[in-house]
Protein backbone atom coordinates (compact mmCIF):
# COMPACT_ATOMS: atom_id res chain seq x y z
CA UNK A 1 0.00 0.00 0.00
CA UNK A 2 0.99 3.15 -0.47
CA UNK A 3 -0.02 6.41 0.68
CA UNK A 4 0.16 10.03 -0.77
CA UNK A 5 -0.34 13.10 1.00
CA UNK A 6 -0.67 16.96 0.10
CA UNK A 7 2.60 18.59 1.48
CA UNK A 8 1.36 22.05 1.87
CA UNK A 9 3.66 25.23 2.01
CA UNK A 10 3.54 27.97 4.06
CA UNK A 11 3.96 32.05 4.36
CA UNK A 12 5.60 34.35 7.26
CA UNK A 13 2.91 37.18 7.87
CA UNK A 14 4.95 38.90 10.42
CA UNK A 15 8.75 37.63 11.71
CA UNK A 16 10.42 39.09 14.57
CA UNK A 17 13.87 37.80 15.62
CA UNK A 18 15.55 37.53 18.90
CA UNK A 19 18.13 37.26 21.23
CA UNK A 20 20.30 34.02 20.81
CA UNK A 21 19.17 31.52 22.70
CA UNK A 22 21.30 29.35 24.85
CA UNK A 23 21.46 26.53 22.52
CA UNK A 24 22.21 28.78 19.78
CA UNK A 25 19.07 29.73 17.96
CA UNK A 26 17.71 33.06 17.78
CA UNK A 27 14.07 33.55 19.64
CA UNK A 28 11.57 34.40 17.34
CA UNK A 29 7.69 35.22 16.74
CA UNK A 30 5.67 34.96 13.47
CA UNK A 31 2.73 33.64 12.00
CA UNK A 32 2.90 31.09 9.86
CA UNK A 33 -0.07 30.68 7.22
CA UNK A 34 -0.85 27.79 5.19
CA UNK A 35 -1.18 27.80 1.36
CA UNK A 36 -2.86 25.72 -1.14
CA UNK A 37 0.82 25.61 -3.25
CA UNK A 38 2.23 21.56 -2.25
CA UNK A 39 4.69 18.90 -3.06
CA UNK A 40 3.50 15.62 -3.15
CA UNK A 41 4.94 12.86 -0.35
CA UNK A 42 4.32 8.81 -1.14
CA UNK A 43 5.46 6.30 1.65
CA UNK A 44 4.99 3.25 0.97
CA UNK A 45 5.75 0.52 4.39
CA UNK A 46 6.33 -3.01 4.92
CA UNK A 47 7.10 -4.77 7.48
CA UNK A 48 10.50 -5.99 7.92
CA UNK A 49 13.53 -7.73 10.19
CA UNK A 50 15.32 -4.36 10.39
CA UNK A 51 14.49 -0.60 9.64
CA UNK A 52 15.46 0.57 5.90
CA UNK A 53 14.69 3.69 4.12
CA UNK A 54 14.89 4.77 0.78
CA UNK A 55 13.97 7.86 -0.78
CA UNK A 56 13.71 9.02 -4.51
CA UNK A 57 12.63 12.26 -5.86
CA UNK A 58 12.39 14.37 -9.30
CA UNK A 59 14.48 16.83 -8.19
CA UNK A 60 18.12 16.30 -8.33
CA UNK A 61 18.71 19.13 -5.63
CA UNK A 62 16.78 17.24 -2.70
CA UNK A 63 19.38 15.05 -0.93
CA UNK A 64 17.94 11.17 -0.93
CA UNK A 65 19.88 9.94 2.22
CA UNK A 66 19.22 11.08 5.87
CA UNK A 67 20.29 15.06 5.23
CA UNK A 68 16.40 14.54 3.99
CA UNK A 69 13.83 16.03 6.33
CA UNK A 70 11.45 13.79 5.54
CA UNK A 71 14.17 10.89 5.81
CA UNK A 72 14.81 12.03 9.12
CA UNK A 73 11.37 12.43 10.33
CA UNK A 74 10.59 8.55 9.31
CA UNK A 75 13.60 7.38 11.02
CA UNK A 76 13.04 9.00 14.07
CA UNK A 77 9.37 8.39 14.21
CA UNK A 78 10.41 4.24 13.52
CA UNK A 79 12.82 4.68 16.73
CA UNK A 80 10.25 6.34 18.76
CA UNK A 81 7.88 3.53 18.27
CA UNK A 82 10.03 0.50 18.27
CA UNK A 83 9.13 -0.68 15.19
CA UNK A 84 10.80 -2.33 12.40
CA UNK A 85 9.88 -1.52 8.40
CA UNK A 86 10.96 -0.96 5.09
CA UNK A 87 10.23 2.36 4.17
CA UNK A 88 9.98 4.12 0.77
CA UNK A 89 10.03 7.78 0.04
CA UNK A 90 9.09 9.44 -2.71
CA UNK A 91 8.81 13.33 -3.09
CA UNK A 92 7.25 14.83 -6.04
CA UNK A 93 8.71 18.85 -5.75
CA UNK A 94 6.88 21.48 -7.31
CA UNK A 95 7.82 24.34 -4.65
CA UNK A 96 11.10 26.29 -4.74
CA UNK A 97 13.90 24.93 -2.40
CA UNK A 98 15.26 26.98 0.32
CA UNK A 99 12.76 29.12 -0.88
CA UNK A 100 11.28 30.22 2.20
CA UNK A 101 7.93 28.40 1.57
CA UNK A 102 9.07 25.86 3.71
CA UNK A 103 8.81 23.31 1.75
CA UNK A 104 11.82 20.26 2.98
CA UNK A 105 9.63 21.43 6.24
CA UNK A 106 6.26 20.68 4.91
CA UNK A 107 7.88 17.15 3.28
CA UNK A 108 8.81 15.94 6.54
CA UNK A 109 5.13 16.48 8.35
CA UNK A 110 3.97 14.69 5.03
CA UNK A 111 5.97 11.74 5.27
CA UNK A 112 4.98 11.63 9.16
CA UNK A 113 1.63 11.58 8.57
CA UNK A 114 1.72 9.02 5.49
CA UNK A 115 3.90 6.74 7.33
CA UNK A 116 1.61 6.75 9.90
CA UNK A 117 -1.57 6.09 7.64
CA UNK A 118 0.30 3.10 6.57
CA UNK A 119 1.86 1.64 9.49
CA UNK A 120 -1.88 1.76 10.84
CA UNK A 121 -2.94 -0.86 8.17
CA UNK A 122 0.12 -2.65 10.04
CA UNK A 123 -1.57 -2.98 13.27
CA UNK A 124 1.66 -1.09 14.29
CA UNK A 125 0.78 1.54 17.21
CA UNK A 126 0.69 5.26 16.73
CA UNK A 127 2.49 8.28 17.78
CA UNK A 128 0.82 10.58 20.42
CA UNK A 129 0.13 14.08 19.70
CA UNK A 130 3.22 15.16 21.78
CA UNK A 131 5.11 12.54 20.64
CA UNK A 132 4.88 13.55 17.50
CA UNK A 133 5.38 17.41 17.35
CA UNK A 134 8.20 16.19 19.38
CA UNK A 135 10.14 14.36 16.15
CA UNK A 136 8.90 17.40 14.36
CA UNK A 137 10.68 19.44 15.89
CA UNK A 138 13.65 17.61 16.26
CA UNK A 139 13.85 17.61 12.59
CA UNK A 140 13.09 21.44 12.10
CA UNK A 141 11.81 24.70 13.22
CA UNK A 142 9.44 24.89 10.76
CA UNK A 143 8.23 21.42 10.68
CA UNK A 144 5.95 21.02 13.33
CA UNK A 145 3.63 24.03 12.41
CA UNK A 146 2.55 21.90 9.11
CA UNK A 147 0.81 19.17 11.42
CA UNK A 148 -1.43 21.91 12.51
CA UNK A 149 -2.28 24.04 9.50
CA UNK A 150 -3.97 27.11 9.26
CA UNK A 151 -3.29 30.18 10.95
CA UNK A 152 -0.52 28.83 13.38
CA UNK A 153 1.85 30.97 15.91
CA UNK A 154 4.92 30.20 15.77
CA UNK A 155 7.35 31.39 19.13
CA UNK A 156 10.75 30.29 20.58
CA UNK A 157 12.64 29.14 17.56
CA UNK A 158 9.66 28.61 15.83
CA UNK A 159 9.20 25.38 16.78
CA UNK A 160 6.87 25.93 19.82
CA UNK A 161 3.25 26.41 17.59
CA UNK A 162 -0.49 27.16 18.58
CA UNK A 163 -3.37 27.17 16.15
CA UNK A 164 -4.81 30.81 15.29
CA UNK A 165 -8.14 31.20 14.51
CA UNK A 166 -7.87 31.29 10.55
CA UNK A 167 -8.31 33.85 8.42
CA UNK A 168 -10.19 34.61 5.50
CA UNK A 169 -9.01 32.45 2.46
CA UNK A 170 -7.10 35.33 0.51
CA UNK A 171 -5.48 35.24 -3.02
CA UNK A 172 -1.61 34.74 -2.71
CA UNK A 173 0.91 35.74 -5.23
CA UNK A 174 4.29 34.16 -4.80
CA UNK A 175 7.39 35.37 -7.02
CA UNK A 176 10.00 33.12 -7.12
CA UNK A 177 13.35 34.65 -8.18
CA UNK A 178 16.26 33.05 -9.48
CA UNK A 179 17.99 33.53 -6.02
CA UNK A 180 18.78 31.45 -2.70
CA UNK A 181 18.94 32.55 0.35
CA UNK A 182 20.76 30.89 3.58
CA UNK A 183 18.36 30.88 6.67
CA UNK A 184 22.00 30.55 8.68
CA UNK A 185 24.15 33.18 6.56
CA UNK A 186 20.81 35.17 7.28
CA UNK A 187 21.01 34.89 10.56
CA UNK A 188 24.52 35.61 11.38
CA UNK A 189 24.12 38.84 9.00
CA UNK A 190 20.99 39.67 11.38
CA UNK A 191 23.78 39.30 14.52
CA UNK A 192 26.39 41.63 12.61
CA UNK A 193 24.07 43.78 11.80
CA UNK A 194 23.07 44.26 15.25
CA UNK A 195 26.33 43.68 17.45
CA UNK A 196 26.50 47.13 18.03
CA UNK A 197 22.51 47.59 18.96
CA UNK A 198 21.86 49.14 22.69
CA UNK A 199 18.55 46.38 22.62
CA UNK A 200 19.31 44.42 25.44
CA UNK A 201 18.27 40.89 25.62
CA UNK A 202 15.68 41.51 27.71
CA UNK A 203 14.14 44.22 25.47
CA UNK A 204 14.55 42.05 22.54
CA UNK A 205 12.66 39.65 24.23
CA UNK A 206 9.98 41.81 25.13
CA UNK A 207 9.51 43.07 21.86
CA UNK A 208 9.07 39.63 20.47
CA UNK A 209 6.24 39.14 23.49
CA UNK A 210 4.81 42.18 22.06
CA UNK A 211 4.05 40.46 18.64
CA UNK A 212 2.81 37.63 19.59
CA UNK A 213 -0.01 39.88 21.67
CA UNK A 214 -0.24 41.54 18.61
CA UNK A 215 -0.98 38.46 16.64
CA UNK A 216 -3.46 36.84 19.22
CA UNK A 217 -5.57 40.12 19.84
CA UNK A 218 -5.67 40.81 15.79
CA UNK A 219 -7.09 37.29 15.20
CA UNK A 220 -8.74 36.43 18.31
CA UNK A 221 -11.25 39.90 18.60
CA UNK A 222 -15.35 39.66 18.00
CA UNK A 223 -14.46 40.86 14.14
CA UNK A 224 -12.42 37.86 13.25
CA UNK A 225 -15.22 35.12 14.37
CA UNK A 226 -17.37 33.80 12.04
CA UNK A 227 -15.91 35.85 9.29
CA UNK A 228 -16.66 35.52 5.10
CA UNK A 229 -14.25 33.37 3.37
CA UNK A 230 -14.80 35.17 0.67
CA UNK A 231 -11.12 36.48 -0.72
CA UNK A 232 -12.84 39.42 -2.25
CA UNK A 233 -14.72 41.08 0.72
CA UNK A 234 -12.31 42.81 3.22
CA UNK A 235 -14.50 44.47 5.54
CA UNK A 236 -13.82 43.07 8.68
CA UNK A 237 -10.85 40.95 7.77
CA UNK A 238 -8.46 40.43 10.43
CA UNK A 239 -5.80 40.59 7.99
CA UNK A 240 -6.46 44.57 7.89
CA UNK A 241 -6.19 44.64 12.03
CA UNK A 242 -2.51 43.09 11.23
CA UNK A 243 -1.68 44.87 8.61
CA UNK A 244 -2.42 47.96 10.58
CA UNK A 245 -0.10 47.32 13.03
CA UNK A 246 2.77 47.48 11.16
CA UNK A 247 3.73 43.61 10.98
CA UNK A 248 6.99 42.99 9.20
CA UNK A 249 10.02 40.63 8.43
CA UNK A 250 13.05 41.34 9.92
CA UNK A 251 14.64 39.45 7.56
CA UNK A 252 14.14 42.04 5.43
CA UNK A 253 16.41 44.37 6.91
CA UNK A 254 19.67 41.94 6.04
CA UNK A 255 18.15 40.32 3.09
CA UNK A 256 17.30 43.36 1.22
CA UNK A 257 20.70 45.22 0.97
CA UNK A 258 22.55 41.67 -0.18
CA UNK A 259 19.96 40.72 -2.93
CA UNK A 260 17.77 44.16 -3.93
CA UNK A 261 16.16 42.50 -7.10
CA UNK A 262 14.17 41.11 -3.70
CA UNK A 263 13.33 44.72 -2.73
CA UNK A 264 12.16 45.46 -5.83
CA UNK A 265 9.84 42.35 -6.19
CA UNK A 266 8.28 43.11 -2.86
CA UNK A 267 7.54 46.77 -4.66
CA UNK A 268 6.24 45.38 -7.36
CA UNK A 269 4.11 42.85 -5.39
CA UNK A 270 2.73 45.55 -3.44
CA UNK A 271 1.59 47.49 -5.88
CA UNK A 272 1.53 51.05 -3.84
CA UNK A 273 1.08 53.39 -7.10
CA UNK A 274 -2.60 51.34 -7.53
CA UNK A 275 -5.50 51.99 -6.44
CA UNK A 276 -6.43 50.01 -2.88
CA UNK A 277 -8.76 47.35 -4.73
CA UNK A 278 -5.67 46.82 -7.23
CA UNK A 279 -2.81 46.36 -4.49
CA UNK A 280 -1.87 43.59 -2.31
CA UNK A 281 -3.11 43.94 1.35
CA UNK A 282 0.28 42.96 2.25
CA UNK A 283 3.37 41.76 0.69
CA UNK A 284 6.73 40.84 2.36
CA UNK A 285 9.39 38.20 2.52
CA UNK A 286 8.36 34.81 3.45
CA UNK A 287 10.95 33.35 5.68
CA UNK A 288 14.64 34.03 4.83
CA UNK A 289 13.50 34.15 1.46
CA UNK A 290 13.81 34.32 -1.56
CA UNK A 291 10.02 33.84 -2.20
CA UNK A 292 8.01 36.83 -1.42
CA UNK A 293 4.34 37.18 -1.30
CA UNK A 294 1.56 39.31 -2.21
CA UNK A 295 -1.82 38.86 -0.57
CA UNK A 296 -4.69 40.42 -2.59
CA UNK A 297 -8.56 41.36 -2.21
CA UNK A 298 -9.70 40.00 -4.82
CA UNK A 299 -8.70 37.58 -8.32
CA UNK A 300 -8.02 40.56 -10.10
CA UNK A 301 -6.01 42.26 -8.42
CA UNK A 302 -3.80 38.98 -8.00
CA UNK A 303 -3.92 38.32 -11.75
CA UNK A 304 -2.54 41.73 -11.84
CA UNK A 305 0.26 41.09 -9.95
CA UNK A 306 1.44 38.24 -12.02
CA UNK A 307 1.25 40.60 -14.81
CA UNK A 308 3.65 42.45 -13.37
CA UNK A 309 6.28 40.26 -12.18
CA UNK A 310 5.68 38.38 -15.96
CA UNK A 311 6.68 42.05 -17.37
CA UNK A 312 9.70 42.15 -14.79
CA UNK A 313 11.10 38.72 -15.90
CA UNK A 314 10.36 37.16 -12.55
CA UNK A 315 8.59 33.45 -12.11
CA UNK A 316 5.66 33.35 -9.71
CA UNK A 317 2.34 31.38 -8.79
CA UNK A 318 -0.97 31.87 -8.04
CA UNK A 319 -2.47 30.28 -5.38
CA UNK A 320 -4.66 30.91 -1.98
CA UNK A 321 -4.14 30.65 1.73
CA UNK A 322 -5.76 27.77 3.15
CA UNK A 323 -7.99 27.02 6.40
CA UNK A 324 -6.83 24.46 9.09
CA UNK A 325 -10.47 22.49 7.83
CA UNK A 326 -9.67 22.72 4.40
CA UNK A 327 -5.93 21.44 5.12
CA UNK A 328 -6.78 18.53 7.10
CA UNK A 329 -9.55 17.49 5.05
CA UNK A 330 -7.43 18.27 1.53
CA UNK A 331 -4.46 16.46 2.87
CA UNK A 332 -4.33 12.90 1.23
CA UNK A 333 -3.88 12.67 -2.59
CA UNK A 334 -4.46 8.97 -2.37
CA UNK A 335 -4.34 5.79 -0.52
CA UNK A 336 -3.66 2.47 -2.19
Amino acid sequence: MTTTVRSYSKINLGLAIGPTRPDGFHALSTLYQTLDAHDLVSVEVSAAAATSITLTTNNERVPTDARNTAFKAVDLALSALHFAAKVHIHIEKRLPIQGGMGAGSANAAAALIALERELETLGAPLLPAGERLKIAAEVGSDVPLFLIGGSVLGVNRGEAVYPMPDLPQTWCIVALPEIGVSTPQAFRDWDALHASSALTAQEASDRLDRLSRIFASALCEPHSSGVSRNAGGLAGNPLLALVRTGIENDFEEVVFPQSPLLGEIKRILTGSDLAPEQSAVYAALSGSGSALFGLYPNLEAAELAEQRLAKAGIRSLRTKTLLRQEYWASLIESAS
